[in-house]
């Protein structure tokens, strides 16, 4: 209300509303309000980890774009009970990493692994574990200020490539890819990639599309969707 404004005299009240319903979630839910709050900014915050304006490790692109549409997996009956992640395994780009566990920053944006280690990969433990019903979240840098990282190649993963994740119970949980996209950080769709999920699932991400000079930050997300296809024991 500005200073020429005055205010109502005895304004009546609204009348009171109906509280929405409550719609029961699984526990890929249970950090939903805090993943919408990162809206179109990254999964995790990655601002000024690249060695340079724009980093020599990979090529921008000039404006980001989907590397083909991601299809949902059947839901099935495999799915494990709970296990932090220890080891994860994509034999198609040479990933070979341990895993950090990730939490909340008051910002609602999640943490991101430490930038120091190149060969990291970071759980948000307090979401589905890997292989657990719903959809796991794992983040990991594309580079950072000392190089090439984790992630550099994980836009080149095609449908059908698979991941292994070893976990704390000794059993190694198999996925599939699905599809890999490009989002753009000013549309990125929290729906798609945080909504909870009737099997067990996961979602890599990382950074992608060009390097905004003045933001530090690359301007898109890359996510990798996939699938639990069997498990076994290491």
């Amino acid at each position: 209300m500005t200073a020429q404004q005055s205010p109502q005299p005895n304004p009546k009240p609204d009348p009171p509303k109906a509280a929405p319903a409550v719609r029961p979630v699984g526990r890929g839910l249970i950090w939903a309000a805090g993943a919408f709050l990162l809206g179109a900014f990254l999964v995790y915050n990655s601002v000024d980890t690249t060695a340079d304006a724009k980093p020599k490790s990979r090529p921008a692109v000039a404006a980001p774009a989907k590397r083909g549409a991601a299809t949902p997996a059947p839901a099935t009956d495999l799915v494990l009970p709970r296990s932090a992640p220890k080891r994860l395994t994509i034999p198609e780009i040479a990933v070979d990493a341990p895993f950090t566990s990730l939490t909340l920053a008051p910002t609602g944006q999640l943490n991101p692994p430490p930038a120091a280690d190149k060969n990291l990969v970071g759980w948000y433990q307090d979401g589905a574990s890997p292989g657990e019903r719903g959809a796991a979240i794992v983040a990991g840098h594309v580079d950072t200020k000392t190089g090439p990282a984790v992630f550099l190649q994980l836009e080149t993963l095609k449908p059908g490539a698979t991941v292994e994740i070893t976990r704390e119970d000794g059993i190694v949980a198999k996925f599939k890819i699905d599809s890999v996209e490009t989002f753009s950080k000013a549309a990125f769709p929290n729906d798609k990639v945080y909504a909870d999920t009737p099997d067990a699932q996961l979602r890599l991400i990382t950074c992608g599309g060009s390097y905004d000079r003045k933001a530090k930050d690359y301007v898109a997300n890359v996510v990798a969707f996939a699938h639990l296809v069997s498990s076994k024991h290491a």
